[in-house]
């Protein structure tokens, strides 16, 4: 068994994985004022939910935006597990043909996140990638990645509206029952929920304009379920494709 960590800028998705089944999946939130103790109490009660003893894991691996936890986290799991975590980064063997201006400016997640749908899913395919940003990458049909667009999340969004603004509420975030909204709050799930859907929607078509052909589309992230069914595209979520593209780069190079 293997413990799986992609860290966000929002949250921290870990899970453990054994032999291509997931065990179990838990979030943390992202906070930089956290100790290296602190991160090892909270896997560490993960661990005890789940009924997962550190001698069950194997070895561990994780994916990071954020670098300066990337090495309290690994300190975190080398406190409970005693083993040495894999970074995904310069040296680790991926088995992704990335064809973009900078290969090594290509964020870990979405390196993370191609491997798993290129392996899963074949090619061509769109990854969709709904947290603190939205991002899509695309794999053409000859599995190449060729590189994707960066998109502000909802909650980024949401965020912006409201503090450059100084009569509109904060909202929960919640799917709107009809894009014309007859009030304010109404009004401004319309635009946030729906408007990022039509915004997927569109960002898709123009991707499959410029590869020539249709791709399949898979999503993940913590939004893709809030968003994803709103969408008028066909879209595939997944809500383990991080975790299974961290097992496919563990076994890669264990």
């Amino acid at each position: 068994m293997i413990l799986a960590v992609d860290m966000g800028n929002t949250n921290i998705v870990l899970g453990c994985i054994d032999k291509g089944k997931t065990v179990f999946t838990e979030r943390l939130s992202t906070d930089l004022s956290k100790t290296e103790f602190e991160y090892s109490m909270s896997i560490k009660g993960a661990f005890d939910l789940y009924k997962i003893k550190p001698g069950d894991i194997e070895g561990a691996i994780i994916s990071s935006v954020v670098p300066p936890l990337t090495g309290y986290i690994k300190g975190a799991i080398r406190k409970i597990s005693s083993k040495d975590a894999m970074i995904v980064g310069p040296g680790i063997k991926t088995g992704l043909n990335i064809k973009t201006d900078d290969p090594k400016g290509v964020g870990a997640d979405l390196i993370v996140a191609s491997v798993a749908a290129l392996a899963r899913y074949g090619a061509p395919v769109i990854m969709v990638d709904m947290g603190t940003a939205t991002t899509l990458a695309a794999i053409d049909k000859d599995g190449n990645y060729l590189g994707g667009s960066i998109m502000p999340g909802l909650r980024s969004s949401l965020e912006a509206l409201v503090s450059t603004t100084s009569q509109l509420p904060r909202i929960s975030l919640i799917a709107p029952k009809k894009p014309i909204g007859r009030n304010t709050v109404d009004g401004m799930g319309s635009g946030i929920v729906l408007g990022n859907a039509a915004m997927i929607d569109g960002m898709l078509d123009r991707f499959e304009e410029e590869l020539g052909y249709p791709a399949t589309v898979v999503a993940t992230g913590g939004l893709a379920n809030l968003v994803i069914p709103q969408c008028k595209r066909d879209i595939i979520i997944d809500d383990d494709l991080l975790l299974e593209g961290l097992e496919i780069i563990y076994n890669k190079n264990r």
